[in-house]
């Protein structure tokens, strides 16, 4: 198939807040800001809540007995573009975020007749919210398990935004997206889905 810069892509952000809707959640709204902006690129796609959905701890693709996980994975095998969006927890990604990771370990056994894992040719991008700096540590910590499952990073893979420290204000609470955030947002999107198209266009070699 021909890829054009204005080839329709889908993506799918998995949003790691620990909170179940209907709650609020700061991971929530710049995911869909980030989704928002990819739209200005042709991308449609959805947005999951990994605690609305009974993700069972595991390293396979299915765990058997209500694992919520493969329906989520086909979302993911669908899409060119996975967003992870988390919140800081004491300086690291969220715990459903470290499991999202932990369940994408299954992918680098699965392969296709060639030898590429099935991430291959796929992007990944981040989102971050904090109350305390540390969101290059995180968006650290999440690029490297991303690459090691396969998917590949454009520049500016993250977008973030961490308040001041000791104080108690979300992003969710501020009265309008900074001006950064909102560019670094803008740049995400762009070089994503710059990248996404042309993997589409030239996949990776065999193994």
């Amino acid at each position: 198939m021909t890829t054009t810069a204005s080839s329709p892509l889908r993506a799918v952000a998995l949003v790691c807040t620990l909170s179940p809707s209907p709650a609020s959640s700061s991971s929530q709204m710049l995911a869909e800001q980030t989704m928002a902006a990819f739209a200005e690129h042709g991308v449609t796609g959805s947005t999951i809540r990994i605690a609305d959905h009974d993700v069972k701890p595991g390293v396979e693709t299915d765990m058997g007995d209500g694992d919520a996980w493969p329906q989520i994975r086909a979302e993911i095998l669908a899409a060119d573009v996975l967003v992870l969006s988390t919140p800081i927890w004491l300086g690291h990604p969220s715990s459903l975020a470290q499991r999202v990771l932990e369940r994408l370990d299954a992918e680098i056994s699965q392969t296709d007749d060639e030898g590429r894992m099935l991430t291959y040719g796929k992007v990944a991008a981040v989102c971050v919210v904090g109350n305390e700096d540390g969101a290059h540590k995180v968006s650290a910590d999440l690029f490297q398990g991303l690459n090691d499952v396969g998917f590949s990073l454009a520049p500016g893979a993250v977008t973030y935004w961490v308040g001041e420290a000791m104080q108690g204000t979300d992003y969710q609470d501020l009265d309008q997206t900074p001006e950064k955030t909102a560019s670094t947002t803008k740049t995400l999107a762009a070089n994503t889905v710059h990248l996404a198209r042309r993997l589409k266009t030239s996949p990776y070699p065999p193994s």
